[in-house]
Parts: C-alpha cells; structure tokens; sequence
C-alpha cells in the first residue's frame, strides 16, 4: 500500500483540482493527507518547517517588489506615451499598432516582469485603437496575449525568480540564460505580424496620412524620446544592477520599485489612493503565490517521502530514454499540465522531482530551466487556463469573441514552440550569457 501512495497523489490532486477548488489548498490538502501516512501526528511539525523555510528564504523578497514596480508601472504615463510615440511614427505600415504593442509589451515586460501587470496596462489602450483602424481581430488577441506573455521570457521575471528558490539556482544566472532566448521570441513574433501585415494588408491596416501629419516628425521623436528615456533607464536600473554584480535580485527589486514611485511622481500621478491600490494588489498578488508555493512545498516533500522520487527515477531507468529522451519527457509533462495548471503550481509540483534526476544525467541545470520557461509561456495561451486569454476577455470581451482571441494566439504558440527547439538545438542561446556576464 506504501508504494501506491505516489502514484495515487496526482490523480487524487487533479480530482480536487477539477471540483473547482483553488490550487493552493488542493496542493495543501493533499500534502498533509499523504504526508499524514508518514509522518501521522506530527504532521503539524512538517507543515510549520516548510512555512519556516518558506519564510526565511530571502530570495523571494524580489517577488512583492517587482508586483509592486508594475503596479506602479500601471499609473505612471509611459506606456500611454509609449503608445502615442509608436503609433504616430509606425502607424503609416501595415500591422504598425500591432508591432507598437508588441514592443511596448517586451519593454514592459523588461521593467516589471508580470505578465497580468503588463498584459492589461497596454491592453486597455491598444485594444481600442486596433478595433478603430480596422486591424482582425484575432490579430488584436494574438499581439496583446503574446506580447504579454513576454513578462515570462525577459528579465526580471517572478518565475525565473521562484524557479531559483526551488532549485537553489543563481537568480542572476537565469535572468542572464533568459535574456537571449526573450529576444529571439520577440524578433519572432514581430516577424509573424509583419510577413502577415505585408503578404495581407487589409489585416492591419495603416492609419490615414491625415491622421499622421497633424504632428510634426520633430514632435513624434520628441514624445518618443521622453517615453523611452524612463523606460530604459528603469531597465537598465534593476537588470542592468543585477548583470553589473551591483546589487542582488533583491536589491534590484528595490531600486525598481523606487525609480517606479519617482516616475508616478514624475508624470504627476502619484496619489494615497494609487499607493493604497498598488500596496493592496501587491498582498494580494504575493499572498496568493507564496500560499501556492507553500502547498506545492508540503506536496512534493509528501510526494518524496512516500518514495515517489524513487519511483520517478525506477521509471525512467526502466524506460532507457537517455538525456534527450529524459528531457523531451519532462518539458512534454510541463507542456500538458499548463493546460490545466497555473505556472507555479507546475513549478513546485514538477521542480523539485525533476531537477535531481536533471543534475544526475549532466543536463546544464540553467539551460534546462530556460527551457523550462519558454514551455511555461505557452501555458499563459493554451486553453483552458490560458491565464493571458483571461486578462483579455477582462478587459476586451465586447470587443473580441473567446473565438478570435483563441485563434489569435495559435501563431504566437507556434513562435513560442520554435524558439524552443531553437534553443535545445543551441544550447548556448541559454548559457553563454551567464558565462560571459558572471564568470569572465
């Protein structure tokens, strides 16, 4: 019977999980009814260590600092000026707005690392605009969801952020083995709306001449240089701190979180009220993390002790699949539970069964987690969870049917999924960066 317990752990998860019970206290629930088989009475102890060790890892500091950077980020003017600045200077090329949004997505992206933050702020003003100058609507869907889910691919990033807690990784070693790997996905996607927008016009029309020259070129570089200026030295402030061995993620965070309450006093949108809002998004964003991280915890640490990492590793000896076959296994399980599963929900059931047998087999462990985190991309577009689809349909659902935003983001799947192999096929798309920037 004590060898069943693992095996019956995830269908009995999944079980709570489709009742419609929230993941963090399906993740809870289990954990302590399994790991009750083992530990019996002192269970209570077991839970209050991993609330311990979940409370005195510093590393997770970074997390309610970045949420509260792009909380901020929300109020401030910069990607309203962003947006004017783009449209006016792209807007006259086909798929112009669509492209401005992807690259404000990315910058955005660069400056706060979430994705909900970044997705709804450009969202609520892109949407519009697109809507007004004729673009399809499914390319409206696919350019706002994908460039949203950039906040999982470019530095900083609260995943890359937990990813390292869980697998007791360098924080500045991931932001630096995901820098490239973000890049090339926005190429990609940029490169996806442009051969779409040239090859079929009528997708995403170009704004009238009229429109265009009410303002002067002088005046169109100006805006832009006054948007871009805040935004790039934001940037540059956290990562570039952290890549410079200045300061840790923590630090950074901070520094982040300080030039985004200067930019809201800058732009003159600074209020008690707008600090109340950012101050009461950030708890409720960093609550609902670490209690998911707290539940993935005592799942996993059930998981072990009942011999699941045993028979993890039996498994995978009896099936002979090498490295490559060992690793398409496990990016396959990550790929498919984003179907049903919230992001860190798969890193703290996955990480900590998945990265010892990674280490055993000689796998980079910082070109397995950039992998890792391309395939977590895709779970904010696949259905049914499809969280980037969800921001959306929050903020756009008269606009554009669930149809179109679905059929909207298969491109950018798609775009997602070469940048993958690329980069299993390059491994140092991943690790040259670290090495370059950490270890010459």
């Amino acid at each position: 019977m004590q060898g069943l317990l693992p095996v019956l752990m995830f269908p009995a998860l999944f079980g709570l999980i489709f009742l419609g019970l929230p993941v963090a206290f399906c993740l809870l629930t289990m954990g302590m009814l399994f790991g009750y088989a083992v530990f019996g009475n002192n269970i209570g102890l077991q839970v209050h260590g991993s609330l311990t060790n979940l409370a005195s890892n510093f590393v997770l500091v970074a997390i309610p600092l970045f949420i509260f950077m792009g909380a901020l980020l929300e109020r401030s003017q910069i990607a309203e000026n962003l947006l004017k600045a783009l449209r006016l200077l792209l807007g006259r090329f086909p798929g112009g707005l669509s492209v401005s949004t992807i690259l404000i997505c990315a910058l955005f992206a660069a400056s706060s690392g979430v994705v909900g933050a970044v997705e709804i702020l450009v969202g609520l003003m892109a949407v519009p605009a697109m809507v007004a100058a004729g673009y399809k609507k499914d390319l409206i869907a696919g350019s706002i969801c994908g460039g949203g889910s950039l906040g999982t691919i470019i530095p900083p990033s609260v995943i890359v952020v937990i990813y390292a807690s869980i697998a007791d990784l360098s924080i500045g070693d991931l932001f630096a083995g995901i820098l490239v790997p973000g890049l090339v996905m926005t190429v990609g996607f940029l490169a996806y709306v442009v051969v779409r927008c040239v090859a079929h016009p009528q997708d995403g029309p170009a704004i009238s001449e009229d429109e265009l020259d009410d303002v002067s070129f002088r005046d169109k570089i100006w805006l832009l240089f006054t948007a871009l200026l805040p935004c790039f030295g934001l940037i540059l402030a956290v990562i570039g701190s952290i890549f410079a061995g200045v300061a840790s993620p923590s630090e950074a965070a901070a520094i982040g979180s300080a030039g985004a309450l200067a930019l809201t006093l800058w732009y003159g949108q600074f209020s008690r009220r707008l600090l109340s809002e950012a101050l009461e998004r950030t708890v409720a964003i960093t609550a609902m993390t670490l209690m998911i991280m707290l539940g993935g915890s005592l799942f996993t640490n059930a998981f072990m002790v009942n011999g699941g990492g045993g028979l993890v590793r039996g498994l995978l000896a009896s099936l002979e699949f090498g490295p490559d076959g060992t690793l398409f296994l496990f990016l396959g399980v990550i790929f498919v539970l984003g179907f049903v599963l919230d992001w860190a929900s798969i890193l703290l059931i996955t990480v900590p069964i998945f990265n010892p047998v990674v280490l055993s087999l000689g796998i980079d462990p910082v070109w397995f987690a950039v992998l890792v985190c391309v395939v977590l991309q895709t779970s904010y577009l696949t259905p049914p969870m499809a969280p980037s689809i969800f921001y959306l349909q929050s903020i756009a659902s008269r606009l554009i049917s669930l149809v179109e935003m679905y059929r909207g983001v298969v491109p950018f799947i798609l775009v997602q999924m070469l940048t993958l192999f690329l980069v299993y096929l390059f491994p140092s798309l991943a690790t040259y960066m670290p090495k370059v920037l950490f270890r010459l």
